[in-house]
């Protein structure tokens, strides 16, 4: 059945492997800008509105000029707002603009805009990472779990990161449900787009058919 997961693993990266990241524009490395740009995604995430709606939304905020801490501090709130009625990310807009502002200060504040020290501060510590990210308003543990699934791809030492929906996509095709024979299935660098793959299949199941169908 190994050989089966590993082709049902590549059938799913051809169709579905890009990163939540790569879809939001961000062109995902290990510097201030690409870290807390994916901060802003995963703020955008953690509310119960489509996935759809938050990549819209986080691309018009980058749009905007956004792509920091000190603009997205710089901005006012009502500018926030705008940019993110015009991704029509509407019900949770005033909310989030305010979160939004309150986690680049703190981003500024307490990282100086750049989020690698918060990893290093980590020491390799998962709860501790996870824990610090909790910290920045509209974030909590689902967020976290956000962050860290994207943030592998350029944190090497994450992997692999499997949180609850990447277990759950896992479960929809029949593959294993553990991360460590996850990763089995696909090269470390790929671990990354592997797990969003899976969550979209947890979050749309009838796409695991497709996928299916699709391995040769």
């Amino acid at each position: 059945m190994a050989d089966d997961d590993r082709t049902t693993a590549r059938a799913l990266l051809r169709r579905q492997g890009r990163t939540y990241a790569d879809e939001a524009g961000i062109d995902l490395a290990d510097r201030p800008g690409p870290l807390y740009q994916l901060l802003v995604l995963t703020t955008l995430l953690s509310t119960r509105i489509r996935a759809g709606v938050a990549l819209h939304a986080a691309r018009e905020l980058f749009a905007a000029g956004y792509r920091t801490p000190a603009t997205m501090a710089a901005a006012t709130w009502q500018e926030r707002v705008d940019a993110l009625g015009r991704g029509h990310y509407r019900r949770y807009d005033e909310r989030t603009a305010s979160e939004l502002g309150q986690g680049a200060d703190l981003c500024l504040d307490r990282w100086h805009g750049d989020l690698r020290r918060l990893h290093r501060a980590a020491d390799g510590d998962r709860t501790a990472l996870r824990r610090m990210l909790t910290e920045f308003p509209g974030i909590g543990p689902t967020g976290a779990d956000i962050f860290l699934r994207e943030a592998q791809t350029v944190w090497p030492d994450l992997r692999p990161y499997a949180d609850r929906r990447t277990l759950a996509g896992a479960r929809h095709l029949g593959l294993p449900t553990s991360a460590a024979r996850l990763a089995d299935l696909v090269g470390g660098a790929d671990f990354g787009r592997f797990a969003s793959a899976l969550v979209r299949v947890a979050l749309d199941p009838d796409s695991a058919r497709k996928v299916t169908a699709a391995a040769p």
